[in-house]
This record gives C-alpha cells, sequence and structure tokens, in this order.
C-alpha cells in the first residue's frame, strides 16, 4: 500500500489537476472527475470542498464551476503583474496618507501590497494585515510594530479572509485603512467573494479614516458581492486613466477623489 506522504502528494497533483480542468472547462460534473482520476465520488466531493474553502472554485448542483470574472480576478501573481506601474503610483500617493505613531490598517489587495514598501519611511509605526505577503515582508521592519489578522487561510488571495478574520478586526481600531476593491459600478464597490465582503466591511468599521486605491480598470469589472459606496470613503485615489464621466460623477456625489498622474 502507498505510504502517506505518497498518498498525499497523489491528492495535492489530483487536486491540482482538478483546478485545471474547472478553469479550462468552465464546468466539471462531479462523476466524470471521479472516472477522470479513478477515485470515488465522495473523493471528488472532498476535494470540492477543499478547493472551494481556499477560493478557487465554486461547488454547484452537479459538480463545480470556475469563478466567473464577476467573482474571481486572478490569482495573487497574475494580480501582481497587472497594471504593475499604476499600482505603484497609486501607493507613493497613498503613502503621503501615512505618519510615524499611526495604528494603520491594509488589506490584502495587490494595490495595497504595494504600500508596504512605503512604510518603514514612517516609522514608529503600527500595521495591522490579513495579507500574508504584507505579514511576511513587514515582519522583521525595524520600528514596526505588526499585527497579524488570523482565520481561514486562502491560498488563491494568500490571505486569512471569512468569519474569524472579521471577528480578529472587531478588537483593534485604526487609524487609517487603506484598501482596494475588484470592481466599481454606480460609485459602489464589489468583490469576488463574501469572505473578503465580510472582512473588508470589519476593516472599515474598526478604521477612523478609510483611503481607497484603484486603477482604472476597476471600472470595467464587474462584481457579484457588494461592499459599500465610494462615499463611504475619506479619500479615493484613482489614475488619471480612469474615465473621466465616473471621476466626475464621483465628486458630485461628494466623493474625494484625487486623480493621480502618471509618470
Amino acid at each position: 500500500m502507498p505510504g502517506i506522504d505518497a498518498r498525499t502528494d497523489a491528492q495535492e497533483e489530483r487536486r491540482q489537476r482538478l483546478r485545471e480542468l474547472v478553469t479550462s472547462q468552465g464546468f466539471v460534473r462531479t462523476a466524470d472527475l471521479a472516472a477522470e482520476f479513478g477515485v470515488s465520488v465522495m473523493t471528488v466531493h472532498r476535494d470540492l470542498d477543499a478547493l472551494q474553502t481556499q477560493g478557487w472554485l465554486r461547488k454547484v448542483r452537479g459538480g463545480a464551476s470556475s469563478l466567473p470574472s464577476t467573482q474571481f480576478h486572478g490569482s495573487v501573481s497574475e494580480r501582481l503583474t497587472t497594471m504593475a506601474q499604476t499600482k505603484q503610483r497609486l501607493a507613493r500617493a497613498a503613502a503621503e496618507e501615512l505618519a510615524p505613531g499611526q495604528v494603520v490598517m491594509i488589506d490584502d489587495s495587490t494595490t495595497c501590497l504595494n504600500l508596504v514598501r512605503h512604510v518603514a519611511d514612517h516609522t514608529p509605526i503600527t500595521v495591522i494585515s490579513n495579507a500574508l505577503p504584507a505579514i511576511t515582508a513587514l515582519a522583521r521592519e525595524p520600528g514596526v510594530a505588526l499585527i497579524a489578522l488570523g482565520g481561514t487561510y486562502f491560498p488563491a488571495y494568500d490571505a486569512f479572509l471569512g468569519v474569524h478574520t472579521a471577528h480578529s478586526v472587531e478588537s483593534f481600531r485604526a487609524d487609517v485603512l487603506f484598501m482596494s476593491t475588484t470592481a466599481v459600478t454606480g460609485g459602489r464597490c464589489y468583490h469576488m467573494s463574501p469572505e473578503t465582503v465580510q472582512v473588508k466591511r470589519a476593516m472599515m468599521s474598526a478604521a477612523a479614516r478609510r483611503v481607497l486605491l484603484i486603477d482604472h480598470t476597476k471600472f470595467a469589472n464587474q462584481g457579484l458581492y457588494a461592499l459599500a459606496p465610494l462615499t463611504s470613503f475619506d479619500l479615493v485615489l484613482v489614475d488619471d486613466a480612469a474615465p473621466v464621466g465616473e471621476v466626475r460623477r464621483l465628486r458630485d456625489s461628494g466623493v474625494d477623489v484625487r486623480a493621480v498622474a502618471g509618470a
């Protein structure tokens, strides 16, 4: 009989392949997956449960569906390379809001991960985050008091999300929150998962000042789960390629929008 390590390796390999099938086909049936991998339907259900918990797919009646564009916009590595220079400019502009002595909350967005590299210039400072890359980067940074938010780890987002993370946020009060969003439609932020919305709402409630960073592509994206109107933020930073009409409408509705010029 195969050992525990071999079985674990086979399971990981199967789940990786399962992810690829769902992504490429959009929808796969549980029975077909069982036949494809030579395992029981119950084993497939366990695999799908695990992958859904990690944020890679959604179980639906009879099988699994890849997260559509309204919910999932790529892995962290993919999103880090998308609009990279624009995200860096937005982060530099956001860093102007940092000051020594602050308690700063940073979400798990790839846009705000660019802000992490500026934190050391404003020490002493306290940082609260649920983003594993931010936690790792700041763990040994002198002058940074780091508070890592726990909960369920979602590999698809490289972050801790869900009810336990949201409850952890409620234990703190931050001077300022920096966050981004998946999509902006009708002057409202939308996201790809309810677990993300749950944590971001908790963060917004725990912060005295809220700063939103959004590049112009967010206005073209679609989202499934509503988070909050942009009027809920004290400052919205956008790049200068953002739709002029959208920016005008936001300002007319009372949103403090600052356009960040290109290099």
